[in-house]
């Protein structure tokens, strides 16, 4: 049964730890506006609130990230308000444990997790399909938040030859790619043009390409306003081979890794980011009971500035082993459960053990 003071840990673990959130959420907006209007403020489309509009539609998905951290430092933050107004100390004295009074947070972690895989991913993935759908709109949409780490190179076959592309990231499930670079042959593997553009879409067999320059092979560059590309790509295999896991939803996340490994191509980062988002709830859990053991020594021996370090070196730890699990399983290395799963129940355990040492001895 849920009692009064565990409803108020659970209320106050929750301000901590949304607070610090939307503080980062907050400062991550700040950056990337500043660096969409410097990107793009010369471009005659550009208006201030499409600028807005963008960066806070793709924001949602770049907090993901900061997530662990919130709720690493917003129990830390909560422990030590509990703990200034000596309340830690007043429930020891009427013969709670660590266990008790962490219990709260446990469940809010464990509940935001849970929230955050099965309604906050999806929504923070199809909103960063419409940022780069309004993003076309007024020039160079690539950003630090673009759906893949870097540019992409891939080669497609036509009836009128082939095609090199490179694409500096993709969007709408693979139906749009930006500021994608082909470098045209005939059927005979002679280069005979390199076509620019700003944004293309998928439509049918071709592709849309807006805001185009072509340079034939005597170097003259040509300034169309859009120009149509034959190709054999499908938006799924364009999503397969170049689109980041981070930027497919937790729900689709099954059908695209059945739909890579049907096409031949290994499905470990789609899988691993399956496993990771199904960990999540766990590894919340687990960074609160880091926040437990290094918040009990202060309840005893004050030292608050022992206690922040000693929480944010231990999360910088486990966001370090969880980043090198990550690298073994997106290159199937190892597999993708235990790189997901390891990171999360490793650092339980670990903080278990703390608080039964420190509480039991």
């Amino acid at each position: 049964m849920i009692t009064t003071l565990q409803r108020y840990y659970g209320r106050l673990f929750l301000k901590w730890i949304l607070g610090l959130f939307l503080g980062a959420g907050f400062l991550a907006f700040l950056i990337d506006v500043l660096e969409v209007i410097r990107s793009n403020s010369d471009n005659e489309n550009f208006t201030l609130p499409g600028a807005l509009a963008v960066s806070a539609l793709r924001i949602p998905l770049v907090t993901e990230q900061i997530l662990p951290f919130a709720v690493l430092l917003g129990a830390i933050g909560a422990f030590l308000s509990l703990s200034r107004r000596s309340e830690l100390i007043v429930s020891r004295a009427a013969g709670l444990s660590v266990w008790q009074f962490a219990f709260p947070g446990l469940v809010v972690a464990f509940g935001i997790g849970l929230f955050a895989t099965v309604v906050y991913n999806p929504m923070a993935t199809a909103m960063k399909v419409q940022s780069d759908r309004i993003a076309t709109g007024f020039g160079s949409v690539a950003s630090f938040l673009a759906d893949t780490a870097s540019d992409t190179w891939l080669r497609q076959r036509t009836a009128e030859g082939e095609a090199v592309m490179r694409v500096g990231g993709i969007g709408d499930a693979g139906r749009m790619i930006l500021e994608p670079t082909f470098w045209l042959f005939d059927t005979e593997g002679r280069l005979t043009r390199r076509v620019e553009a700003v944004v293309g879409e998928l439509q049918g067999d071709e592709w849309l390409l807006s805001a185009v320059i072509s340079t034939d092979i005597s170097g003259q560059p040509e300034n169309l306003p859009e120009l149509r590309l034959p190709t054999s790509l499908t938006a799924d295999q364009v999503r397969d081979r170049l689109s980041a896991p981070e930027a497919v939803s937790f729900w689709r996340l099954p059908e695209t890794i059945d739909q890579a490994a049907a096409a031949g191509l290994p499905p470990y980062r789609f899988n691993l980011q399956f496993h990771v988002l199904l960990a999540r709830p766990l590894l919340l859990a687990s960074m609160v009971l880091i926040a437990a053991t290094v918040s009990l020594g202060l309840s005893r021996s004050g030292g608050v500035g022992r206690m922040i370090l000693g929480g944010v070196s231990a999360g910088f730890v486990l966001y370090v082993v969880t980043e090198i699990a990550r690298d073994l399983g997106s290159e199937g290395l190892v597999p993708a459960a235990l790189a997901a799963w390891a990171p999360a129940v490793v650092a339980s355990l670990m903080g278990s053990t703390v608080l039964l040492h420190r509480e039991d001895g």
